[in-house]
């Protein structure tokens, strides 16, 4: 087994901040875009694809700034997957920077996952 591997991906989006955090932190903002349909109990978030069920802990947040959990079954316990956020001052573009670990050999079939989850997410936000 080669191990998981860290890598980050950043997307832009026309958005506010406020209402991508949304998107990012509460189950009726992840079920739009992430999963089938979220759940949470405590600092849990049980995340539904096609009727399978994966736990993650929340394990960090900021208001406006990220959200950071890890899968509770993940055999890694450093690994993690998180939700940053970045405006530019100058532009004042907002950037969604996404961090998550995968296999060595799953790492571009990761990257499709998470591109196809922000297209879905952009067109929730009407932000093509």
């Amino acid at each position: 087994m080669a191990g998981l591997v860290k890598y980050e991906m950043e997307f832009i989006l026309k958005t506010s901040i406020k209402v991508l955090y949304n998107m990012l932190s509460t189950p009726s903002g992840l079920s739009e875009w992430f999963a089938d349909d979220v759940n949470i109990r405590k600092e849990k978030f049980t995340f539904i694809w096609d009727g399978e069920e994966e736990e993650a802990e929340l394990v960090g947040k900021r208001a406006n700034e990220y959200v950071k959990f890890h899968w509770v079954d993940s055999d890694d316990e450093k690994s993690y997957f998180e939700f940053r956020i970045e405006k530019d001052s100058m532009t004042g573009e907002v950037a969604l920077n996404i961090t998550d670990f995968a296999e060595e050999d799953e790492m571009e079939e990761a990257q499709l996952l998470w591109e196809s989850n922000i297209a879905s997410l952009k067109q929730v936000l009407g932000s093509q």
